[in-house]
């Protein structure tokens, strides 16, 4: 009967897993074309007339690349914000499989899928451990897949540096930043297409785990179903 009552819960997890890693594919190259242009900004140097920003509220002209890295910023942030609702979605998803697949509870309820990423000092954990919940919850006899603490460590070096995924900067400053600290930049921007790199890979390995976990249950009735 349990069988029964958690396969009727259960939802395919495989699509929402491929638009999921190609999301974090887009991102990886979103923030790797950044970084080229951060090069490119250093390599041509700051223009005589000083940074983008002139203090006291106006902006010189900007020049051609300074303003093509404004469009490739802003293609970065637009990819970065499909991903975290694709993501989302796909955590989502197996959230509610792993629920199906067993009698237990969840550390985290739902609201925490979503609050764990914004709000300040719990974002540094929370995310992770919702994560390392849902596979313990859904496949208690898997260890936890390594690539979650490498998707988490890099994660984390790229949100606080301040100068990768959370700038506190306008565009502009950034644009400063790389023509006296381009060194800084490019670190937070390589922690983060790496952490790109380890969530594609999370998402496939937890995926698999869990299709595992949903075809040992689907030997006893139907397969699941959208």
């Amino acid at each position: 009967m349990k069988d029964q009552i958690a396969e009727s819960a259960l939802r395919p997890v495989r699509a929402t897993a491929h638009c999921a890693v190609a999301a974090f594919a887009l991102v990886g190259a979103a923030w790797t074309a950044r970084a080229v242009w951060q090069i490119r900004l250093a390599a041509a140097g700051q223009p005589s007339s000083g940074p983008p920003d002139q203090g006291d509220g106006w902006h010189r002209p900007l020049t051609a690349l300074e303003d093509a890295y404004h469009f490739v910023s802003s293609l970065g942030d637009a990819a970065t914000v499909l991903c975290a609702i694709v993501f989302l979605m796909w955590l989502g998803r197996v959230r509610d499989n792993a629920l199906a697949l067993s009698s237990q509870r969840l550390r985290y309820s739902w609201p925490w899928a979503y609050l764990g990423w914004i709000v300040p000092i719990a974002n540094l954990w929370i995310p992770r451990a919702l994560i390392a919940d849902i596979h313990r919850t859904g496949a208690p006899e898997r260890p936890l897949p390594s690539v979650v603490n490498w998707w988490w460590a890099l994660w984390l070096v790229g949100l606080v540096s301040g100068v990768g995924l959370m700038y506190t900067d306008s565009t502009d400053e950034v644009i400063a930043r790389a023509y006296s600290d381009l060194g800084l930049l490019l670190a937070a921007d390589a922690a983060l297409v790496g952490a790109a790199v380890a969530g594609a890979l999370m998402v496939r390995a937890l995926s698999a785990v869990q299709e595992d976990r949903m075809e040992e249950v689907s030997r006893h009735g139907a397969t699941p179903t959208d």
